[in-house]
């Protein structure tokens, strides 16, 4: 069941050759999201090989680096004729906004696109299996975040206890038995989950703040996050303007990172400064990393890296 993220755009508010503005395109198990659509988002989706199977647009605020490839990536998905429905959700009070970005070149787009506004602390989407929830960032607009948590999976069966202990012909029952289910014998013993069954296995956490300053909001929502996708725009030395502009210094980043138990921490929205040489963020977060007594993994984020997000206890 591969969760699988593609950066798309790396860059600060100003792209650069190395560097498209904001876009993360995320695939779980046929589901595919785009967080964030940036100048040229469908190019890149496009040289990327994302595909444009997503139904879900997760908008964090209204900057340009963070939107203006709206009003593109819907006309592209009009001239391959798609149908099916579009969903863009954005933060409170951006509706109206959002709307005029997918009609701004003046025409309905060809299927339906839904408009919602999702509140920090809301649930933008719930399906089977997984959720993603809004949380409240700080920037200097209003925004959020975004973080996808899957369900509890089922717990490691124990074939060798069923099979050699419990003596449990191999078939049907075992399914049963791992989806919770009690299973009568044709001896007539009943068996029941919790006898082959372990406990409830977490299923993975994936969280994108866009812009924003490092807050405990952040810090709660992306707690033991397998994968943490967090504004860097700056080395430490530049955290006066960090404050200023209602960014992250890579420190900042990962101190954070340190106090949510993160597993991976990813040092996006790379101001054009560091186009030619990103490095020195890499290496500040790391030392801050261990500095923290954190084992969590940090790399600078590239425009066309794909990451596998694997379970916790893979």
């Amino acid at each position: 069941m591969p969760l699988r993220v593609t950066f798309l755009g790396t860059g600060g508010a100003v792209p650069t050759v190395e560097r498209a503005p904001s876009a993360v395109y995320v695939s779980r198990e046929g589901d595919e999201f785009l967080f964030d659509c940036g100048e040229g988002t469908q190019r890149q989706m496009m040289r990327y090989n994302t595909g444009f199977g997503l139904n879900h647009v997760f908008i964090t605020h209204l900057h340009g680096d963070h939107v203006l490839g709206l009003p593109g990536l819907v006309q592209t998905l009009g001239f391959n004729e798609r149908t099916q429905p579009l969903a863009v959700h954005g933060p409170p009070g951006t509706r109206e906004m959002l709307y005029n970005l997918v009609h701004a070149a003046g025409t309905d787009p060809s299927f339906p696109v839904r408009v919602n506004e999702v509140s920090p602390g809301s649930v933008a989407l719930s399906t089977d299996g997984y959720e993603i929830r809004a949380f409240r960032t700080e920037h200097r607009t209003v925004s959020v975040g975004y973080v996808l948590v899957e369900d509890d999976r089922p717990g490691r069966f124990d074939r060798e206890r069923a099979e050699e202990e419990l003596d449990i012909t191999p078939g049907p029952a075992y399914g049963r038995l791992h989806a919770g289910e009690p299973v009568t014998l044709d001896d007539g013993r009943t068996i029941q989950p919790d006898q082959v069954v372990g406990p409830p296995r977490p299923g993975r956490r994936l969280a994108y703040t866009g812009d924003t300053r490092p807050t405990e909001v952040i810090n709660e929502a992306s707690e033991c996050a397998d994968l943490l996708i967090h504004d860097a725009t700056f080395v430490d030395n530049e955290r006066g303007r960090a404050r200023s502009t209602g960014h992250s210094t890579a420190v900042e980043a990962a101190k954070l990172a340190a106090r949510a138990d993160v597993r991976r921490l990813a040092l996006t929205h790379v101001s054009a400064r560091y186009a030619s040489d990103a490095s020195p963020l890499e290496r500040e977060a790391r030392a801050a990393l261990a500095d923290a007594g954190s084992d969590a993994k940090t790399f600078v984020a590239t425009d066309g890296q794909v990451v596998d997000v694997p379970f916790p206890d893979a």
